[in-house]
């Protein structure tokens, strides 16, 4: 009896012994599937691998190849298109416009002015070196009107005598002006608009007014002694 009952549980133990190495399989095989999600070529090729597979790992080996089949059918589906609102596209960018030309500035346009007439410029003749002043101005340009050294000794005494040669010199009781003593003293304006100030343009008025009047320096000297005046 001990012998019957010792088969008796070893045959009973047997099913249960295979039921635990079907069971261990099948989650070996199930392994095998959550892993060919993630690599189902590397897990099929695992299972193919199995020289004698048995029906458990069949069945993984099937659930294996329809997995890697499923995705592989993703490949023939058209792209969708994104449901995202597309980001604008920036707008180009502008030409930038050339700087403004900025006027050039005009010049000031100089106003035009009448320049004033004025009397001779005169270069001191080197036979006028002994005097200065107005008298070397009056020197030379006694020479320049053709006299002599004579004649402009008398025009010296002449003139000394009216105005001491100043040609701002003012004759409060007649009126008379000048180095030449002109009465009114406008008169020299003849010469030049600066007759006022400039002892050549008085000294040029003068020789024209005692060469019409006397004919020259020494014959208005002479009137003047004999009158008092020229």
């Amino acid at each position: 009896m001990k012998t019957t009952r010792a088969k008796h549980r070893a045959d009973e133990r047997r099913p249960g012994g295979l039921r635990r190495a079907v069971r261990t399989r099948v989650f070996v095989s199930s392994a095998a599937v959550l892993l060919a999600v993630g690599s189902a070529s590397s897990a099929s090729a695992a299972i193919i691998a199995t020289d004698d597979p048995t029906p458990q790992e069949q069945l993984a080996q099937d659930i294996v190849a329809d997995a890697g089949s499923t995705d592989r059918q993703w490949d023939d589906v058209d792209r969708m298109e994104s449901i995202l609102p597309e980001k604008a596209e920036a707008a180009p960018e502008t030409a930038q416009s050339d700087p403004a030309e900025v006027p050039a500035e005009e010049e000031p346009v100089e106003e035009e002015t009448s320049e004033a007439s004025s009397g001779p410029s005169v270069d001191i003749s080197a036979e006028c070196s002994d005097y200065s002043g107005n008298q070397a101005i009056g020197c030379t340009m006694t020479l320049d009107a053709g006299w002599d050294m004579g004649e402009f000794q008398c025009l010296v005494d002449l003139w000394n005598r009216e105005s001491g040669w100043n040609e701002t010199a003012y004759n409060e009781g007649s009126g008379a002006y000048g180095i030449p003593q002109s009465l009114p003293g406008d008169k020299m304006a003849s010469h030049g608009d600066d007759w006022e100030t400039n002892p050549a343009t008085q000294i040029a008025w003068g020789l024209d007014y005692i060469e019409g009047r006397y004919g020259s320096p020494c014959g208005a000297w002479s009137h003047s002694e004999s009158n008092g005046w020229y």
